[in-house]
């Protein structure tokens, strides 16, 4: 099975970059569940549990707007499948801006939640 760099973030843990391979069983197995889907960029989504609020997993972090529990993915997305993810974070982030700019502005959640995890990270996150 072919491996995709993400960043997993677990509860009061910092996130890390990573290579997972990228099969269902394994992305499930690093969420301790059925997996969901949330997309951040047409190129980029969080995969996260399912039924992590109503197992009552543990806070982990908050972007745009939405508290995550448990253990999340950022992952990149390409032809429907999950892939690499898609920038290195500076790279992301001005890209981002550049295109959903009134977006951004209204919703300062996003980046601010996005900011803060990646920051955890330290430097040169991806």
């Amino acid at each position: 099975m072919k491996k995709i760099k993400v960043i997993i973030k677990r509860p009061g843990e910092k996130p890390h970059s990573t290579w997972i391979s990228n099969s269902l069983k394994n992305l499930q197995l690093t969420v301790d569940g059925y997996i969901e889907t949330v997309t951040v960029t047409p190129d980029m989504v969080i995969i996260c549990n399912e039924e992590g609020r109503i197992r009552e997993l543990p806070y982990n972090c908050t972007v745009a707007g939405i508290d995550f529990v448990g253990t999340v993915i950022f992952a990149g997305v390409k032809d429907d499948q999950f892939a690499d993810i898609p920038y290195d974070y500076q790279e992301f982030r001005q890209n981002f801006w550049n295109v959903y700019e009134p977006w951004v502005t209204e919703h300062k959640a996003f980046m601010a939640g996005l900011d803060k995890v990646i920051a955890e990270m330290g430097e040169d996150p991806i």
